[in-house]
């Protein structure tokens, strides 16, 4: 019987070449290593694990809300220091009471942001709203006079998105013009009048005003966002493993859960220990999470990620980026006004300068402060939040010192500001030498 004889070219026959007349003998075949993402492995290390995978991150620029995180425990530590009161069931009644209207502003400063844009007149567009909403509810329901008020937020967001996306104005000096325009235009409907005051019962002035005294009522709430940040967490790491892709162990997702259930049942209790749980602060998390879950989840909300990371790019994947720059705008006017109602439950009504002083540097400064990138194409609603909860924690730590002047204030958040955006600079040249930006 005879047999062919391996040829030069066949790698699974070759002979040895120390004993050419032995046998030929076929070479056992590679096995195929398959590719596996080392982000994979780094959980199965332990905690050598995840301070490597800490450090890493921190290396390609990936500190995400790290940052402000820490601000607001420093922050915590140096008043209650100086105070020796400043962590009280009370000052965080404050802080939420003068945090909410701010913060609901921010979220369309977000938005905005994320294009890599601004919007210099979201502060004359609440007071505007909120002059709108005191003039008309004194001649019709209130129900409609609010309507009225978030509407003309809505539309002169539209215009501004038009002017910026048909006509080519940059988007600087449109609301740059907007911030002088509508604060006349809010003069002009105020009249005569100084001042309108919020009737005591109307919706409006229980915005900051009604609290839900029932304890279960703040607990009920902690329970409803521990049981939801569990069951989100656990989805997407069972989505991402399925897909192969790294994702959380289920040791970890109880971890992150247990420092997220003791944080939000010790303010809970602070809640309680004081007049219950704020409206205002349950109307707040609502729009934080509908606004999230439009950004992350909708189709929508990845075209805003897309035309914010690269217009040109965006418009070749079929996207109308007109329409997005429009429509974001429409949600920074829109959540103006809702701010600006806020605003005037705060203050006891609209007046002539409802949104302005430091209302529009505050809004911006939380988006920013919160780590929402002002070039664009990385940010989350949630830093509207965090944002806004540490230049609030200044402010009432600020008023505690008796150091309440506008001058103090001003520098030290605008010292922070200038810290996050250097933050920001720094990450994004670290992530492009890594490689990931």
């Amino acid at each position: 019987m005879s047999t062919t004889p391996p040829t030069a070219n066949d790698p699974a026959a070759v002979p040895d070449p120390r004993t050419p007349d032995a046998p030929v003998t076929e070479a056992p075949a590679a096995a195929a290593i398959p590719a596996v993402d080392p982000r994979l492995l780094v959980r199965e290390q332990g905690f050598k694990g995840y301070v490597e995978e800490f450090k890493r991150k921190i290396r390609s620029g990936e500190i995400g809300s790290l940052p402000v995180v820490v601000g607001l425990i420093v922050i915590g530590v140096v008043f209650q220091a100086l105070t020796g009161n400043f962590i009280t069931s009370y000052n965080l009644d404050q802080i939420t009471l003068y945090a909410v209207g701010p913060g609901i502003m921010a979220v369309g400063i977000v938005f905005v942001l994320l294009l890599g844009e601004i919007d210099l007149a979201v502060g004359s567009v609440a007071g505007l709203a909120g002059s709108v909403w005191g003039v008309l509810g004194t001649d019709m329901p209130d129900g409609l006079a609010i309507l009225l008020g978030i509407l003309s937020g809505t539309l002169i967001g539209a215009f501004h998105g038009i002017v910026f996306a048909k006509i080519g104005v940059p988007a600087f000096v449109v609301t740059l013009a907007g911030f002088l325009g509508w604060a006349g235009l809010q003069t002009w409907v105020m009249g005569e009048r100084s001042t309108i005051s919020t009737p005591i019962g109307s919706f409006v002035n229980d915005l900051t005003k009604y609290y839900f005294s029932d304890v279960a009522a703040a607990y009920g709430l902690a329970a409803v966002v521990i049981a939801a940040f569990y069951l989100a967490q656990f989805r997407d790491a069972h989505r991402r493993k399925a897909a192969g892709l790294p994702h959380r162990p289920q040791s970890e997702i109880v971890l992150r859960t247990a420092v997220l259930a003791v944080l939000v049942l010790v303010a809970a209790y602070g809640f309680n220990q004081e007049q219950g749980l704020p409206l205002s602060l349950v109307i707040f998390l609502v729009i934080l999470l509908v606004t999230d879950f439009v950004l992350r989840r909708t189709t929508y909300g990845r075209q805003v990620f897309a035309v914010g990371g690269g217009i040109e790019a965006a418009r070749r994947a079929g996207i109308n980026v007109s329409w997005i720059r429009i429509s974001v705008f429409m949600i920074s006017g829109t959540m103006g006004a809702i701010g600006g109602l806020f605003l005037a439950s705060a203050t006891g009504g609209a007046d002539r300068s409802l949104g302005g002083g430091n209302q529009l540097m505050m809004c911006i400064a939380a988006a920013v402060i919160g780590g929402t990138s002002l070039f664009g194409g990385r940010g989350k609603v949630w830093s509207a939040l965090l944002g806004i909860l540490v230049i609030q924690s200044i402010v009432q730590g600020l008023n505690q010192m008796n150091l309440s002047s506008n001058a103090i204030q001003y520098m030290i958040t605008g010292a922070v500001l200038l810290i996050a955006v250097i933050i920001d600079s720094v990450s994004r040249k670290t992530q492009k030498t890594a490689g990931r930006a």
